[in-house]
C-alpha cells in the first residue's frame, strides 16, 4: 500500500505503509534526487568522461523521479543515454498521475511516457534518451558484465530492505561496471562502504541532501 506525501521542498513522495519507509527523503524528493544522482553521479561522471554513449542502471525505477531529471539533464547535451531500470513493485497510474513532479519540472509528457514506456523493451522518451523498464528483482535478473558507466542505487533503506544490500546482491552491480565507472547512492552506512571497498571500488563519503549528513560515491578502478 502506497500513499502520497508532500515533502518540504513541495514535491511529492510515496509512502509505503507495509515497509513504514518513503521512497525519498521527507526534507525534499526533488532536492535528494538532483543530490545524490543527479550532481555526485551524471554530472560527476560527464565532467570526467567524454564519451558519447553512457549507460545507466538504476535500481529502483519507483516514482520514474530520477529517471525523468535524468532525461531532463541530458536532453541538450551530445551524449547518448541509455537508460536500464530495475522494478519489482511498480506503481499504479492511479498513483504516478497525482505525483506534481512533471507540473513542476513543466515535463508532463515526459513523464507519461516514462510510467507508460512498455516494461523489458527499449523506449526511446528523448531523441538521445532510451528507457529500459525491468519489471523484475535485482536478486532474479541476469545483467550483462561490464556493461554500465553509472549506478543508482535507490532501493528501500538497509534497515527496511536488507536483502537489496548484501554484499552477493552488491558484487552483482560492481560486476555490471566497467572500469572508471561510478557507483551513487543515498546511504552512507558503514557496513555499505566496507562492502564496497572490500569489492574493490575507491569509496568516497560526500556531504548528503538537505536532511541527510551523508551519501556514498565509488568509483570502479581500471
Amino acid at each position: 500500500m502506497t500513499e502520497i506525501i508532500l515533502t518540504k521542498d513541495g514535491s511529492h513522495s510515496l509512502l509505503n505503509t507495509a515497509l513504514n519507509e518513503t521512497y525519498h527523503s521527507v526534507h525534499g524528493a526533488v532536492q535528494e534526487s538532483k543530490h545524490v544522482f543527479i550532481n555526485a553521479g551524471l554530472d560527476y561522471f560527464l565532467q570526467h568522461h567524454t564519451q558519447q554513449q553512457v549507460s545507466i542502471l538504476e535500481i529502483g525505477f519507483g516514482t520514474g523521479l530520477n529517471a525523468l531529471l535524468t532525461g531532463q539533464h541530458v536532453s541538450n547535451l551530445p551524449c547518448q543515454v541509455k537508460y536500464i531500470s530495475l522494478e519489482a513493485f511498480p506503481i499504479g497510474e492511479t498513483i504516478w498521475s497525482k505525483l506534481n513532479y512533471a507540473e513542476a519540472l513543466n515535463m508532463q509528457h515526459a513523464f507519461e511516457l516514462l510510467h507508460r514506456a512498455e516494461w523489458n523493451s527499449a523506449v526511446e522518451v528523448y531523441h538521445n534518451f532510451e528507457l529500459t523498464k525491468l519489471h523484475t528483482t535485482l536478486q532474479q535478473v541476469d545483467l550483462l558484465p561490464q556493461s554500465v558507466d553509472i549506478v543508482y542505487f535507490d532501493a528501500f533503506a538497509p534497515s527496511k530492505q536488507p536483502e537489496m544490500w548484501t554484499l552477493e546482491m552488491l558484487r552483482k552491480v560492481v560486476c555490471t561496471m566497467k572500469p572508471q565507472s561510478i557507483f551513487v547512492t543515498y546511504c552512507a552506512k558503514g557496513q555499505l562502504k566496507r562492502d564496497l571497498k572490500d569489492l574493490g571500488l575507491t569509496v568516497e563519503t560526500l556531504a548528503g541532501p538537505p536532511g541527510k549528513k551523508e551519501m556514498v560515491r565509488a568509483v570502479k578502478p581500471v
